[in-house]
């Protein structure tokens, strides 16, 4: 639905049209035309990043009477970055409404300050609930004409332990007004305040909830605890025009991995708590500009960070509250932009990668931790496209063009671009170089395209274990074991237990049920100009597994 198809004010959508919107997203089109018809209370829930601040904003706007300055409209928020996002959106949208005031309230600042503005008057106030309160408190503020009420993330402010703030705030507000309630998820305190603060509320959904966006994919690496930070920077190295935010959960994991990034040459820093005020812009707005690539940040400090663009999330330790999860991975695939949310875990945690997928209705896929070659790949082919479509500036460039080219004489248009190469590509290839496989050998079920309820440690059940003539001999990972398995046509249900790599031979423990698929697929398989030869066998345990080929019987040499 289009903005002007809502009976908005020509006010209003100018100030729409002058941001560039014309098309509502899907909460805006449920929720707007509904507001301006009802005077109702309302609970809406949709994925961070859908539009949310429009859905209320807009309405709520309309209903302003510009000639009374006191706080007709309050939203209360859970961070003051969320806060000041809130008023600029909705001093956006009101740019065209002459004489609107919207004043921000929020802790970190001088309450002076914000007393003085109040003083001014007011048709709007944005506040987070510790500073609000503290100004009731003192009688700062009168909240006795609020007509519409907003509670925006209120699943938030419930987990940060603003409830009682809440509660203290809400009973200073009049009986008869419009109570709006926005969350990503329907967290279980919410249904107390709904209960205490809203009439016969309509509820409205955009997506499922506690879903995850559609264009959100989720994947996971697992690896031993130890190996967190290294496969970390090979997701990052994996993925050469990343743009993401890294999450932690504690303020010095947070600072410990940046800090660990920066003295590994990454663009990157830290978002916590323990920063001042000043030090949190100036960290978020290089952010915003795109002047740093990595950001690692707490949930609580990334709130209100909105940032459309973003390509990646990844979560350096999933959360403890398996709905934070959806917040996280919320803040990718914004604007019809697709996003990929990786996880890192050990061994541990399977259980939790499963309680995440029951509740935002997704499969997590289970890849393979990136070695050397895959990444080494990734970064000349992205140099190579960079190059490709850099601009040149033949003005400035075609002066010194005849002394180059006399310098770079003698030499082949191959060994120059070689020599190119080389210059931004060696670092890779040194650091690589004798790079660890890092992948925990899993048993993988690869069920419905590879979810998280695949994974298992062997227990009881038939497991056959296939042997085959590759081994450590030809550099063959764990990694590399895996991907071939999974692969095999016929086999995506397979099961993958214990890897062993001996000098000349490999042995893997597979789900009996599949392994003859499995052999097949190997047996016409070369691997580094070896012929793959495998054989299935239920009861060999141990030992070089050479001596296992020589019984066999079938007079073929296994060594490679």
């Amino acid at each position: 639905m289009l903005f002007k198809e809502m009976g908005l004010s020509p006010q209003i959508l100018q100030g729409i049209e002058a941001l560039g919107f014309e098309k509502a997203t899907p909460i805006q089109e449920k929720v707007i035309p509904v507001l301006l018809q009802n005077q109702i209370d309302l609970i809406g829930l949709a994925q961070t990043g859908t539009g949310k601040t429009a859905a209320f904003g807009l309405p709520a706007l309309e209903n302003i009477d510009l000639s009374a300055a006191y706080p007709q409209l309050l939203i209360l928020s859970p961070t003051r970055e969320l806060c000041l996002q809130i008023s600029r959106d909705l001093m956006d949208f009101s740019r065209f409404m002459n004489g609107l005031r919207v004043v921000s309230v929020y802790g970190g600042a001088s309450m002076e300050t914000q007393i003085g503005a109040l003083k001014r008057g007011a048709h709007a106030v944005v506040a987070t609930p510790g500073r609000i309160h503290d100004l009731v408190r003192r009688k700062r503020i009168d909240l006795s004409r609020v007509t519409t009420l907003v509670l925006d993330e209120a699943d938030e402010m419930l987990k940060m332990g603003f409830r009682e703030d809440v509660d203290a705030i809400l009973a200073q507000t009049p009986e008869e007004k419009n109570t709006l309630l926005f969350s990503a998820t329907m967290a279980p305190g919410i249904a107390s305040i709904t209960k205490k603060y809203m009439h016969q509320p309509t509820e409205i959904t955009a997506g499922e909830k506690n879903a995850s966006a559609d264009n959100v994919s989720h994947v996971y690496h697992v690896t031993h605890a130890k190996d967190r930070y290294n496969t970390l920077k090979r997701v990052v190295d994996y993925h050469p025009d990343l743009y993401g935010i890294v999450f932690c959960r504690t303020r010095k994991e947070t600072k410990d991995v940046a800090a660990w990034l920066m003295r590994d040459g990454y663009n990157a820093e830290a978002l916590h708590g323990d920063l001042s005020q000043s030090q949190r812009d100036n960290v978020m707005q290089k952010f915003r500009d795109n002047n740093l690539n990595v950001l690692v940040a707490t949930d609580v400090a990334a709130r209100g960070l909105d940032v459309n663009n973003l390509t990646h999330v990844i979560n350096y330790n999933l959360p403890d509250d398996s709905e934070i999860y959806t917040h996280r991975s919320g803040r990718t695939g914004r604007a019809g932009k697709t996003g990929l949310a990786v996880s890192i875990i050990h061994t541990k945690e399977k259980g939790q990668i499963q309680r995440i997928e029951k509740l935002i209705r997704k499969k997590f896929r289970l890849l393979p931790i990136p070695g050397g070659k895959e990444i080494c790949e990734r970064q000349l082919f992205s140099m190579i496209e960079r190059m490709q479509n850099s601009i040149v500036e033949h003005g400035q460039i075609d002066p010194y063009m005849e002394q180059v080219g006399n310098m770079l004489n003698g030499l082949s248009k191959e060994e120059i671009i070689k020599r190119f190469v080389s210059l931004e590509f060696n670092r890779f290839l040194d650091y690589y170089k004798n790079a660890p496989d890092l992948n925990v050998a899993w048993k993988l079920e690869e069920k419905n395209g590879g979810g998280a309820g695949a994974l298992k440690r062997r227990k009881n059940g038939k497991m056959a274990r296939v042997l085959f003539n590759v081994g450590k001999g030809k550099n063959i990972t764990k990694r590399e074991i895996i991907s071939m398995f999974v692969n095999a046509p016929g086999a995506r249900n397979a099961a993958i237990g214990q890897i062993d790599i001996q000098k000349r031979s490999s042995s893997v423990e597979v789900d009996s049920k599949l392994a003859g698929k499995i052999i097949d697929e190997l047996n016409r398989t070369v691997y580094k100009g070896v012929r793959i030869e495998a054989e299935e066998n239920y009861d060999f345990a141990g030992g070089d597994f050479r001596d296992r080929f020589k019984k066999s019987g079938s007079g073929k040499r296994y060594y490679n």
